[in-house]
Parts: structure tokens; C-alpha cells; sequence
């Protein structure tokens, strides 16, 4: 169905990480050109889901509101799943290092 719409721009809004596996494992299959992972950015639209107040946006902390509105849900995403990407940066920066010997 995706194929034979000839879209040119694909909003995929299944939430993470689902909406990026499906973009990624079928991407070549849908042939089109433009796929967009978003998200949450429907509910807000809709009114569904509530946004940060102003000034958290602000200061990047607008995942902590989201994580203080669904602690249950959000608890991996953002204290299992996220703190993969500091173990990836830690040994990324020792393997950057030069050589001291």
C-alpha cells in the first residue's frame, strides 16, 4: 500500500524504538524518499499527551517531564536504553586518545 502511493514524504508515528525499526527495516520496500520518525509530536497535536512548561523546554528537561508523567513506561527508555550512549561515547573518547607510552 505504501509502495503504490507514490508519496513523497512518510510520517511514521508508532513511538520509539518501533517507528525507527519499521523505517529502517522497510525503507527499500516502500520506496519513499523521505521517512519521519515522530513520535510523541501527533499526541501533543491532538492534545493526548501533555507538553513541558516553557521554561523546561528551555533548559532540556523536557524528558524529565515526560518521564514524571509516565514513570512506568518511560523508566527504561530513559535510565537503561539512553545510558547505552555514554558507554559508546566513554569508549569512543578512550580509543580517540592518543597514545601516551
Amino acid at each position: 500500500m505504501l509502495s503504490e502511493s507514490h508519496a513523497d514524504i512518510l510520517f511514521v508515528g508508532m513511538g520509539v524504538p518501533k517507528q525507527e525499526i519499521f523505517v529502517y527495516e522497510n525503507m527499500q520496500k516502500y520506496q519513499i524518499p523521505v521517512s519521519i520518525s515522530v513520535g510523541a509530536t501527533i499526541d501533543f497535536i491532538a492534545g493526548e499527551q501533555k507538553r513541558a512548561p516553557k521554561w523546561m523546554t528551555d533548559h532540556g528537561l523536557e524528558w524529565f517531564f515526560r518521564f514524571t508523567q509516565e514513570p512506568k513506561r518511560m523508566f527504561k527508555r530513559y535510565f537503561v536504553d539512553d545510558m547505552k550512549i555514554f558507554k559508546l561515547a566513554w569508549r569512543y573518547r578512550k580509543n580517540a586518545e592518543p597514545n601516551n607510552k
